[in-house]
């Protein structure tokens, strides 16, 4: 690294996007991996796909049972 760098040319906000939604990564354990990888692969569908349902079905799992706490 340098000990200095001339930002006297840039520009302020230059790649900023309004309303962009950012996707972060999701780092899995390897052995949570390979062993939904070879769940997809049974499955015939993509990792990307069995993980996006599988947590939608613990979205739901968890909004049934706090409607159930509910009075």
């Amino acid at each position: 690294m340098k000990d200095e760098y001339d930002f006297s040319a840039a520009a302020r906000g230059k790649f900023f996007r309004k309303g962009t939604r950012l996707v972060p990564p999701v780092h899995l354990e390897p052995d949570v991996l390979a062993y939904l990888s070879d769940l997809a692969v049974t499955q015939g569908t993509s990792l990307n796909d069995l993980v996006n349902t599988l947590l939608k079905e613990d979205i739901e799992r968890i909004d049934a049972a706090e409607q159930k706490d509910l009075p």
